[in-house]
């Protein structure tokens, strides 16, 4: 299996990835041609939106509530850190913290665009995702408190009943795939004073700090 980067010349090298439906890489960029197939009877979905509530506990009965009321009152224009953090709690409580690295402004501006109805959702997520702590699944979710007629969670049990598995061995055989190739291109080296001493895992310690550089 080959995978071309950006500085590849063919048109098409196309990778199958069962996780994630067909990946393709056209002149140099990713394009994605992303299959769904539904796992359940149609016949069933009633019934397990309403097992799934029932299942639930208080407390997270207490969290969606709260989250969508906090989606309503930014629909109407209450761009807060409050209201935005109601809603990630929703979803998840670890990354709450990180909202305070955004300041009051950039918050604002990123729920007025997201909160606006002519906002495509391409803009809306870009606009969410610009902030501290939101990526893309939690952005799912702010919209979706806000505009519920419009907007789902992405969410990895969602996308298994979709046809979607979790990461499984074939994805991983995909990605080791794409890793080896760029560790064979000798773009970095092994650091030599350093447990693992491979260019495999130089690799990993460079796209590591990336993210985490990106996310500061």
């Amino acid at each position: 299996m080959k995978i071309r980067t950006a500085g590849s010349n063919p048109l098409l090298t196309k990778v199958f990835l069962r996780a994630y439906g067909d990946f393709a890489f056209v002149n140099g960029g990713l394009n994605t041609m992303t299959h769904f197939e539904l796992q359940p009877q149609e016949s069933q979905l009633q019934h397990l939106a309403t097992q799934y509530w029932e299942k639930a506990g208080n407390k997270e009965h207490q969290l969606e509530t709260a989250a969508f009321e906090a989606g309503a009152a930014i629909r109407k224009g209450d761009y807060s850190l409050a209201n935005l953090e109601i809603i990630v709690r929703w979803k998840s409580d670890r990354v709450v913290h990180y909202l305070i690295g955004n300041s009051e402004e950039q918050i604002r501006k990123a729920l007025a665009v997201a909160a606006a109805p002519a906002t495509t959702t391409r803009n809306a997520v870009e606009a969410l995702t610009s902030l501290r702590g939101i990526d893309l699944s939690i952005a799912t979710a702010i919209l979706a408190a806000i505009f519920p007629e419009r907007y789902a969670v992405l969410d990895f049990r969602a996308l298994e009943a979709l046809g979607h598995a979790r990461h499984d061995v074939e994805f991983y055989e995909s990605y080791l795939a794409f890793f080896r190739q760029l560790a064979e291109r000798g773009i970095v080296k092994p650091q030599r004073d350093l447990p693992g001493p491979t260019p495999l895992h130089a690799l990993e310690r460079a796209l590591w700090e990336w993210s985490r550089n990106r996310n500061e």
